[in-house]
């Protein structure tokens, strides 16, 4: 019996699949260094890797993060080599993290005000049930901060390198208690490509919610040149919906350098945030915010409003080679009921941007209309993932990826010229 041709093209592919497969879970031709701390690991040998891969994956950052993590955060390190001794090659620096995250942090905290205790069966199983996730990335940020690839490296080789610097750190956290998910986040072109062959060892790759990024045109020397790009409604919208009634309140915008005299301040603002979120995978320490400042010296920018000398809101902006990273922000949320500080903060990072030299800014996930009407796009984000089969894993992974998501707004708000040329982000 003659075998169908589309059968037996299904056929050769499963076969290829398979053939893939198994050279992939053999032991990639590498050599590694992990390590529980970066100052374990050859701090040139780092250098030299992130070099090209931005900010936030510089020796820097990375040994004054390590000191100032979230509690429910630890660190690990790898460095990847082709061969040993004199004759090594550098491959690839991956940064991960391993987070121990509950399911009550998928809920509104309670509020400090609140007398009466949760106390419900719902309740007390969120706090006690826990999972433990081992992320190739920083879960403080958002894109591709988790692999420092050498320049000219086999892409399929280097990922395998990266996959298996994931399992045997996850074979060594065994000890510690199971772990539940192992995730590559933040990718995006041209690394979701690259990666895609790692689907024949059972990651999954799930599309988040976009990266919203807004590009600055190289005439913006100001906040005014972006201002005056705009199309008349939207222009005239900023003014009367945003900057009119912040100058009616009283309202300033300065630049804060030096956030340690406002710590307290800082922190609260932040803290207003970030309780009413509905997943808070963690919380940030307040020493941190002074310690990113030393990390990223000139590199950061810090925009706070004020009103008769009391701060209502802040955002922190990151410069990562040429993308400014609108970073952190916090604010008075009963002053938000009546102002529009978060809308205000939005612009400040415009400025702040292009203070900075940056050719675009990344503004993240949540909140893509307003971030929409800057005139941002959508990047496609995603993640690798793998993960056990249970329910409670398939809840935390929704929560934790954000998969469930509409999709960004199209806004042109610019005059026609420039609409044209700001098309699709850089």
């Amino acid at each position: 019996m003659k075998i169908p041709a589309a059968l037996q093209s299904i056929t050769s592919a499963l076969r290829e699949r398979q053939k893939e497969r198994k050279r992939l879970r053999g032991p990639a031709d590498l050599y590694y260094a992990i390590a529980d701390s970066i100052s374990m690991l050859d701090a040139g040998a780092w250098q030299e890797l992130a070099a090209q891969s931005g900010f936030f994956m510089s020796l820097e950052y990375l040994t004054a993060l390590e000191q100032v993590l979230p509690l429910n955060l630890s660190a690990r390190y790898a460095l990847i080599f082709d061969g040993t001794g004199t004759d090594r090659q550098l491959v690839a620096a991956v940064y991960m993290q391993i987070a121990d995250i509950s399911l009550a942090q998928a809920r509104p905290e309670k509020p400090a005000d609140t007398d009466k205790k949760w106390g419900l069966p719902l309740d007390q199983l969120a706090q006690h049930a826990r999972q433990r996730i081992l992320s190739c990335g920083n879960f403080l940020t958002f894109g591709q901060h988790g692999i420092a690839f050498a320049r000219d490296v086999d892409p399929k080789l280097a990922w395998h390198g990266v996959v298996e610097v994931l399992y045997r750190v996850r074979q060594a956290e065994k000890l510690a208690g199971k772990t539940h998910f192992v995730m590559i986040k933040d990718l995006h072109d041209p690394y979701i490509d690259q990666a895609a062959h790692l689907e024949n060892l059972s990651y999954r790759y799930v599309e988040t919610e976009p990266n919203m990024v807004l590009d600055l045109a190289p005439a913006w020397k100001n906040y005014d040149d972006y201002l005056a790009s705009l199309a008349s409604k939207y222009r005239s919208g900023i003014r009367n919906a945003v900057f009119k009634p912040m100058d009616e309140a009283g309202c300033t915008l300065e630049r804060l350098d030096d956030l340690t005299p406002v710590l307290d301040h800082i922190f609260a603002l932040y803290k207003a945030v970030q309780v009413n979120a509905s997943f808070r995978p963690f919380e940030l320490l307040p020493e941190y915010f002074p310690v990113l400042q030393a990390a990223a010296g000139d590199k950061f920018r810090c925009s706070v409003i004020k009103r008769e000398g009391h701060l209502l809101g802040f955002l922190i902006s990151i410069a990562d080679g040429e993308t400014a990273i609108a970073y952190h922000i916090g604010f008075d949320r009963t002053a938000a009921e009546e102002l529009p500080i978060y809308l205000r903060l939005l612009h400040a990072g415009i400025a702040d941007a292009i203070d900075l030299g940056c050719k675009r800014i990344s503004y993240g996930r949540t909140a893509l209309e307003p971030k929409a009407a800057l005139g941002a796009k959508p990047q496609t984000f995603g993640v690798f993932v793998r993960h056990r089969q249970p329910v409670l894993n398939k809840l935390m992974k929704r929560l934790l990826l954000g998969i469930e998501h509409d999709d960004a707004p199209d806004r042109n708000p610019f005059k026609k010229e420039k609409a044209a040329k700001n098309e699709s982000p850089t």
